[in-house]
């Protein structure tokens, strides 16, 4: 169990890394240098949607970076517009612009085309549900050792 354990979580990060890099390719495919792969991941999971940047990290767009780093250079390469709360003037907003919005669709395209490809790949829809049913309860299980102190 310890084995299969500790292949499963080095094969989460190697296999996140990996989606990284397609989407770096694609960025460089289409020239685009003033985003990073990491913030053209937090892009795309924004979408349409407006949120803080507490919201970002809750949501796990996290991605093991700093999003309030990321956040500010997306802000200051026009890809996000931030917005204080009318609610609560101390919350700040982000949303996509509209340079944001067309590389959001950019990147919705490319995802398009990969998921058509997939069954090339000799995936099934049945073995990508069982994969995410997988790693939900791993995702689970670690929210509860990190509430309960490790333990």
């Amino acid at each position: 169990m310890r084995h299969a354990y500790h292949e499963a979580v080095l094969l989460v990060e190697r296999v996140h890394r990996h989606y990284l890099e397609v989407i770096k390719t694609e960025l460089d495919r289409r020239g685009i240098q003033d985003i990073n792969n990491v913030q053209a991941l937090i892009l795309y999971n924004i979408g349409r949607d407006e949120m803080t940047v507490g919201e970002l990290t809750a949501r796990g767009y996290y991605l093991g970076s700093n999003v309030s780093y990321n956040v500010k250079k997306m802000v200051e390469n026009d890809y996000l517009v931030q917005e204080r709360s009318p609610h609560d003037r101390r919350s700040v907003r982000v949303k996509l612009s509209e340079k944001g919005l067309t590389l959001h669709k950019q990147l919705e395209a490319n995802m398009e085309k990969q998921v058509a490809g997939l069954p090339t790949s000799g995936l099934t829809q049945d073995e990508l549900q069982r994969a995410s049913e997988v790693l939900k309860k791993l995702e689970r299980y670690w929210t509860t050792l990190v509430s309960y102190g490790g333990n």
